[in-house]
């Protein structure tokens, strides 16, 4: 089993910033792509952010401007820097990993518990 654990979240002031951090681990022999969703109540989930193998990142239109995606290949850490946050950003963010193990050589999608944001405004 591939394991990811989000950490970072709390309660923030409308306009504050918080980091939200993911460690990834297990048996991995490679990691193609980790993101950061998000799901408030009464919503469906939805993609935050995402970062590709090579670095390339996407964005929801929500958070553009304000959210900055960030992986950490030694430590198998996926990072996302939320600025100006708003009460609308207030939702149980989760991490997700995608990759392959390295001991049997097949591919993993991990998803972790969750950690709760709240926005206060």
């Amino acid at each position: 089993q591939v394991q990811s654990v989000e950490s970072g979240g709390g309660l923030v002031q409308a306009g504050g910033s918080l980091r939200l951090s993911c460690a990834v681990s297990g048996s991995i022999f490679s990691i193609s792509a980790m993101g950061w969703y998000r799901q408030a109540p009464g919503k469906q989930r939805e993609l935050v952010a995402q970062i590709i193998n090579g670095g390339s990142t996407n964005y929801a239109d929500s958070v553009k401007g304000r959210a900055t995606i960030s992986r950490d290949n030694a430590k198998n850490t996926v990072y996302l820097q939320m600025n100006s946050l708003k009460p609308e950003d207030t939702a149980v963010y989760y991490c997700n990993a995608k990759g392959m193990r390295i001991t049997t050589m097949i591919p993993f999608d991990s998803w972790g518990q969750g950690t709760q944001v709240t926005v206060s405004s």
